[in-house]
């Protein structure tokens, strides 16, 4: 309901936010999630909201959902998109406080201020300025991004926000890499070497990642992870899980 979507190679068909799905059945069930990616719904297979829908309809509305109260609907769609990008930050500030014991108070400070956020009520949801709170946290990030990028490599490769969409990296060192935000759609990776690279918002979406080193690279998420292509030689850090269309 909640998410909009655009015909494109990852869904089927153009759906505005606030609609449901023609998919959606009365259970709140997929209707086709046993042949998501051959009914040319790629995109919902990679999908993840961190826990926030789970925590926007059970703790927020207390259980409520948008058909029992079709008055708070677009608020609650509002403050899902709120507490998405907060799970979000949560994601990544628990992955830094295992990276950076330098930070820990600064982290753990953020973590519980973050947390405390998504706990409000609808209406302090919906006001709140979001996007500062995250470049507040983004500062702290980039802090432990550094921290852990210093001295891994002698030649540490910046391509932070670059266009590297088809690129042709394979068994490149990428070790100490910055890759925030790069746009790696359909690049060749395979048996590249990320080793604490910095993928934060980096769109991987159809990346070769076979035999690719990812077991130490920073800020990857599932997301991230499910729209790319790997294989069984494919390294992966300890929280994240193989997806299940690879080879």
């Amino acid at each position: 309901m909640a998410l909009a979507l655009t015909a494109s190679a990852d869904f089927a068909i153009d759906k505005p936010a606030g609609e449901p799905c023609p998919n959606l059945k009365d259970d709140f069930r997929c209707g086709i999630h046993s042949r998501l990616r051959d009914g040319g719904f790629p995109g919902c297979t990679v999908y993840d909201c961190f826990g926030a829908g789970q925590k926007v309809t059970q703790v927020t509305y207390g259980g409520r959902d948008w058909r029992q109260a079709v008055d708070s609907g677009a608020q609650m769609f509002e403050v899902f998109s709120v507490v998405r990008l907060l799970h979000e930050l949560l994601w990544y500030l628990t992955e830094a406080l295992e990276l950076a014991p330098p930070l820990h108070g600064e982290l753990r400070r953020a973590i519980v201020d973050t947390e405390r956020l998504t706990l409000g009520s609808p209406k302090s949801l919906a006001d709140l300025d979001v996007l500062a709170h995250r470049a507040r946290i983004n500062d702290l990030l980039l802090r432990t991004s550094e921290l852990v990028r210093a001295g891994v490599s002698d030649t540490p490769i910046n391509h932070r926000g670059a266009d590297l969409m088809g690129a042709k990296l394979r068994g490149a060192d990428l070790r100490g890499a910055d890759l925030r935000s790069a746009y790696l759609i359909a690049a060749d990776l395979r048996q590249a070497d990320l080793t604490a690279a910095d993928l934060i918002g980096a769109d991987l979406r159809d990346t070769d990642v076979r035999g690719a080193d990812l077991a130490r690279s920073i800020f990857l998420t599932q997301m991230q992870l499910n729209a790319t292509r790997g294989d069984a030689s494919t390294t992966l850090p300890h929280r994240l899980t193989r997806p299940p269309h690879w080879s």
